[in-house]
């Protein structure tokens, strides 16, 4: 075994360089898809005569990179002592953009500063990730405990509440993805995950139609016997998620609005509005499926060069690779995001610090959240709620806040080896 499997019983020679302090596959795996997303970008804005939007993420990445590069060399102990401050930053800020912030599509969810746009959002994600796993490395904390469990929570529902109010429901969801991550690596109770997490899911069965909504119900109930906690709590359980799904047409008839209401209706059948709401999605459909296996070539796609899809270089960049690249460029790119993923879970499972393993995989829920809620909407088979991919979508705030995660990722890789050589030596 070669330790590049980061097995810790296996000797290590203490003759390192200074490249085998760096993990070079998470370098390349975003290198790769940085090209993909600038190819991208370039080919849905050039022709369209909107150069501007592929110049600025070239720079962004330039500028991503550089701070990636530092970010590698800072000890995870500075990030630790300062989690907090970062988190609290992060709130006043979307605390401010409610009330200074720049309205884009009808959202209150940007910051104009020195002529710079900035989404609060996008930084608030990262910050709440460091304070969680601040907060879940105190010796005396077992997220197995409500008490615990519930101030984690509110950790996570302090931002998910002052972004819902900008309205944006898209970013909001991306905490409670975030939440249920970082617990289960915790070892958060899974009863307590179940019984925060089911009723939602239920809500939203319950538009599709009564049926589903039953065997939803049926669904929760045999769940929640299965973890033999009591008759009372089971019960309890139970009567939650019923009265979800009981109260789900009076919140959708009486507390969305307008276009909130027009996209759940979209979502669950585009076709009944295809000139309307639901033109981006089948638009989008029709460019992931016209591809075929290898696509129609480069700056070839009539989906993506006749502009059929408003904004594709944004929420909808995957349609762009899979039109002009098929199967084989679609697939390449979840493989990328997947392994990338994959390769930050892995430096989550062999680091020392607590802290450090909690913020991985915070970031690897990121990224996974992203990436199957971006594709999951340009295929059709989520709603559009204005999630971007990371690393490929147009976009400087999320880019960069992208680029600090992997810096961080890199330091964390950087001490662990040197950790490893300090043992071989003693």
């Amino acid at each position: 075994m070669s330790t590049e499997t980061f097995s810790l019983k296996q000797p290590i020679s203490t003759q390192h360089t200074a490249a085998s302090l760096v993990d070079w596959i998470i370098i390349s795996l975003t290198v790769a898809l940085c090209a993909i997303g600038l190819l991208s970008i370039y080919s849905a804005t050039f022709n369209a005569g909107m150069p501007t939007y592929f110049t600025k993420q070239v720079i962004f990445t330039g500028v991503g990179f550089l701070v990636a590069a530092g970010l590698a060399f800072l000890p995870s102990r500075w990030l630790e002592v300062t989690s907090f401050y970062w988190y609290g930053l992060a709130i006043a800020l979307l605390v401010v953009v409610l009330f200074f912030g720049k309205v884009v599509n009808g959202q209150r969810n940007w910051l104009a500063i020195a002529g710079f746009t900035f989404q609060p959002s996008e930084f608030a994600k990262l910050a709440t990730v460091l304070a969680i796993a601040r907060f879940a490395m105190r010796p005396n904390v077992n997220l197995q405990t409500i008490r615990d469990l519930s101030f984690a929570f509110m950790l996570v529902a302090v931002p998910f509440g002052l972004i819902l109010l900008e309205p944006d429901f898209g970013s909001a969801t991306v905490f409670v993805a975030l939440f249920i991550g970082v617990a289960l690596w915790c070892g958060a109770d899974l009863m307590l995950l179940f019984a925060c997490m089911a009723p939602p899911v239920v809500a939203i069965i319950a538009l599709v139609g009564s049926t589903p909504f039953y065997i939803a119900i049926a669904v929760v109930t045999v769940v929640t016997l299965l973890f033999r906690r009591g008759i009372v709590i089971s019960l309890l359980v139970i009567a939650v998620n019923l009265g979800a799904g009981y109260a789900m047409p009076w919140v959708f008839n009486n507390a969305l609005k307008p276009h909130q209401k027009a996209r759940i209706e979209i979502f669950l059948d585009a076709e009944k509005d295809r000139r309307g709401q639901g033109y981006n999605i089948v638009q989008s459909k029709m460019a992931v499926g016209s591809g075929g296996l290898y696509g129609k070539g480069f700056q070839k796609g009539t989906q993506t060069q006749l502009r059929y899809i408003p904004k594709q270089w944004t929420d909808f960049i995957y349609c762009v690779p899979t039109e002009e690249f098929g199967f084989v460029g679609g697939t390449l790119v979840i493989l990328l995001l997947g392994g990338l993923c994959m390769r930050v879970v892995r430096v989550a499972g062999v680091v020392r610090s607590k802290f450090d393993s909690t913020v991985a995989i915070g970031i690897a829920t990121l990224w996974l959240y992203h990436t199957f809620v971006n594709i999951g909407m340009a295929m059709g088979l989520l709603p559009v709620i204005g999630i971007p991919l990371p690393f490929m979508s147009a976009g400087g705030t999320s880019l960069l806040m992208n680029m600090i995660m992997v810096g961080m990722m890199l330091g964390f890789f950087r001490q662990f080896r040197k950790r490893l050589d300090y043992s071989a030596d003693g």
